[in-house]
């Protein structure tokens, strides 16, 4: 375990203790990869969007801290948790956006193997993706966890196991299962 990843973790521990000035000490910790996911999943994003990285980052933050009931298990935790916040901050600037425009013209974005942000082409809408998720959560929960940190956490398979706590294979066979299942339920076939 690194140094920067310890004092990450013992400082959550000091945060689950409510010595509120930690959050303080936390964010320089975990800063830049929350700005590598909040990167990661604007690339994505359409030119126009509205809604910046740095803003991502410091909304899903202060969601993450907010949290009264938090029971901080490790840095990795953190991450797995700021994935699903930086997801809920995404889907309800979407459903914000959409409600402004009267229900016109939800954004679409691509769910593909190698996460990598491709070339404007757009294939899954957000809205409905996030729809879809909430159903795989409820048939196959950590298919559905590998695909949140997957897709907008933009985590690796690895890093993905190691939050999850399983092998490799098992993210690989769970992200390829997902995708698939995501992608026929998203095509309402």
């Amino acid at each position: 375990m690194s140094e920067r990843t310890s004092e990450a973790t013992a400082i959550l521990d000091a945060l689950n203790n409510g010595d509120s000035s930690a959050a303080n000490r936390l964010l320089p910790l975990v800063y830049d990869d929350l700005r590598a996911m909040a990167r990661h999943w604007m690339r994505r994003e359409r030119n126009d969007h509205t809604l910046q990285p740095t803003a991502l980052v410091h909304e899903a933050y202060l969601r993450l801290i907010d949290q009264t009931n938090a029971d901080w298990k490790s840095r990795a935790h953190f991450m797995a948790v700021a994935a699903q916040t930086i997801r809920h901050v995404l889907v309800d600037h979407a459903r914000n956006v959409n409600a402004e425009k009267r229900g016109g013209g939800r954004h679409r974005t691509s769910l593909h193997d190698d996460m990598k942000a491709d070339s404007g082409r757009n294939d899954v809408d957000l809205l409905a993706l996030e729809e879809a998720l909430g159903k795989l959560q409820t048939l196959h929960p950590r298919q559905a966890k590998v695909v949140e940190l997957r897709f907008f956490g933009g985590l690796s398979i690895e890093e993905t196991a190691h939050v999850l706590g399983v092998v490799r294979s098992t993210v690989s066979d769970d992200w390829a299962i997902a995708r698939a299942w995501l992608s026929r339920e998203l095509s309402g076939e």
